[in-house]
This record gives structure tokens, sequence and C-alpha cells, in this order.
């Protein structure tokens, strides 16, 4: 894949995750490190998020339980937890994702990352998507 593709494929995957009411995590990259913010779109989204085998909506989950578990609920989670919302996941089937982490990534990586969510949520009922 060429450095364009890969450029423009990133781009079409955080436009369908990112679309509508998510932060702007990449955006402001722009001003101090827009080679990060390229590396990102590139590699993390044109490169591994567009690789076959598991659908955009399975790689939302795997990455919202991913930065839960490592304690990670800052803006990131926030954008890919209301960017999982945007592919489908309802918010019932987020919370019990959230709640199995209390299990592998202890009781409180769950109870923050739920907190965040609750957050997270409250402010995507505030949000209609663009048609």
């Amino acid at each position: 894949m060429s450095d364009d593709d890969r450029s423009k494929k990133g781009a079409d995957i955080l436009a369908q995750l990112h679309a509508w009411g998510t932060p702007n995590v990449l955006g402001p990259l722009e001003q101090i490190a827009p080679d990060l913010k390229n590396m990102v779109r590139d590699f993390a989204f044109g490169e591994i998020y567009a690789r076959p085998g598991l659908a955009l909506k399975q790689r939302q989950l795997v990455t919202v339980t991913a930065l839960a578990a490592m304690g990670n609920t800052g803006i990131e989670f926030k954008a890919h937890l209301l960017g999982a919302l945007k592919v489908g996941w309802t918010k019932e089937e987020l919370v019990e994702a959230l709640m199995q982490l209390a299990i592998y990534a202890g009781f409180p990586a769950a109870i923050h990352a739920l907190l965040a969510a609750k957050d997270a949520f409250a402010e995507a009922d505030g949000i209609s998507p663009a048609t």
C-alpha cells in the first residue's frame, strides 16, 4: 500500500469513527507534532484498523476495553467510546464489556472506565449524528 493510500484509508476510518461528537484528539497535534498525527492516522488507522479479519465495530470494542484495562480513561478513551457507539455498540453492551474488566484488569480499572463512560454517554445523549 502506498503512503497516499495508507493516509487516505486512515483518514476514511477516522471519519467513520469520529465524524460527530467525539473529541478532536489528533487535531491539536498539528500545532506541536504534526508528524505524530500523521503516524497515528497512517499506521494505527491506515494499517492496523484497515486490516482484514475484524470488522471496525469489533476493533472499537477491543480498543475501548484495552484503554480501560490500562487505566487510560482520558480523551482517547472518550473518543473511542463515542466511536464505538457510532459503529453500533449499545451503551448496555459497552457497560457489560467494561464490567468484565473487573475480573482481569481489577475493580479500580473497571470503576474508572465506567465512571468515564457515564460522562461520555451523558454527552452522547446531546449529540445527533450528521445526516
